[in-house]
């Protein structure tokens, strides 16, 4: 499932929810399309433990239980929905606050990722030049936590405001650590709300 696309798995969903028998909100226009989003879409060959999915549904007296008994066993292999619940009328959509990677190393990148966390952790900015851009941008104020048990880093990321939108690459980036240190697939452990 890391390797489907963002829109592939919107039109799973929405395919799912067709089948639970759950009508989706349209929007208005030209053009309706169903009223869900991922207040933070999943990078390809990403997996996530822990993510964020927003429906409107037309009916709005299906609770959450009744949306888990209807959609769970309709779920593609891959997929698991562990919790639905109803949100207050009015309420404004979800606001991600920050989003927490596990990216795996082999044994001797992680030596050597091991001996950069505490001097990136120190410095007040981190500036990182991405591949392709002219000017850097700095990931230090992104970075909340930095981690290197088993074999991996472990690394919470803040988000929202004037924070520049970073992710495992920049990590990787501003260890001085290259692709093939990644031993196995980055995973998107969780994406944590704010109001």
């Amino acid at each position: 499932m890391a390797f489907v696309g963002h829109r592939d798995l919107m039109r799973c969903f929405e395919r799912l929810f067709r089948r639970a028998q759950m009508a989706l909100s349209l929007s208005e226009g030209f053009h309706p399309h169903s009223r869900m989003s991922f207040p933070l879409a999943l990078a390809l060959g990403v997996d996530g433990q822990d993510e964020v999915m927003e429906i409107e549904l037309s009916d709005d007296t299906i609770a959450g239980d009744e949306i888990m008994r209807r959609a769970a066993p309709l779920v593609p292999s891959g997929l698991t929905i562990r919790s639905a619940r109803l949100l207050p009328e009015g309420s404004k959509k979800a606001k991600v606050t920050s989003v927490r990677y596990r990216i795996p190393l082999t044994a001797d990148y992680h030596r050597q990722a091991v001996s950069r966390i505490g001097p990136l952790l120190e410095a007040s900015t981190f500036p990182v030049l991405r591949p392709g851009k002219e000017r850097p941008i700095d990931i230090r104020p992104t970075m909340d936590v930095l981690t290197a048990p088993d074999n991996a880093l472990q690394v919470r990321l803040l988000r929202g405001g004037p924070l520049p939108d970073v992710g495992p690459r920049d990590i990787l980036l501003a260890m001085e650590l290259p692709e093939e240190a990644v031993a196995g697939r980055v995973v998107r452990t969780a994406v944590e709300l704010g109001e």
